[in-house]
């Protein structure tokens, strides 16, 4: 039973690994290594609108699928790296970058990390420094005083006729 488990979990294992290796088929690939690298590279650069965690070189969807196609088309037609991404970004907007760029409001996306971060720790050396400093008393008023010592002292023993028993 043990190694009927093995096996499934190796063979469950390798079947997970190899989902992204063909999901460039061989029919899609440029005769001209050179252009097939330039090709393979853009690809994971542009994400692929229906995953969305994935760039088209990765994914098995058919948007993804079509979207190598074009820019393998784009490539043939002799455009620039800059001229293909531009075209797609022109159509699908910047989201359909794997890496956002710097203008716009897009350097809220690059620097909120960083922001939520440096919150955190400011917010964490706060608490620690509170958590730390045990707080001042403010000091007593002579009324305080008077009734705090007759709490600690006690009343003074007395007899049954009210005298103080101490001094006899």
């Amino acid at each position: 039973m043990k190694r009927f488990r093995a096996l499934a979990c190796a063979a469950l294992l390798l079947l997970a690994g190899v989902g992204p290796v063909f999901a460039v088929r061989p029919d899609e690939m440029l005769p001209d290594p050179a252009q097939e690298a330039r090709a393979r590279t853009l690809s994971k650069e542009l994400r692929c609108m229906v995953c969305q965690n994935q760039s088209i070189d990765d994914s098995d969807a058919p948007l993804a699928r079509d979207l190598r196609l074009l820019v393998r088309e784009r490539i043939k037609a002799g455009d620039s790296d800059d001229q293909v991404l531009g075209f797609l970004v022109s159509r699908y907007g910047e989201f359909v970058l794997m890496r956002p760029t710097w203008h716009g409001t897009n350097w809220i996306l690059w620097l909120s990390p960083f922001l939520v971060l440096a919150v955190g720790g400011v917010g964490l050396v706060f608490a620690y420094r509170r958590r730390r400093a045990p707080a001042a008393a403010a000091p007593l008023s002579a009324d305080e005083e008077r009734r705090l010592h007759e709490l600690l002292d006690g009343p003074e023993p007395r007899d049954g006729a009210g005298r103080n028993v101490t001094n006899v």
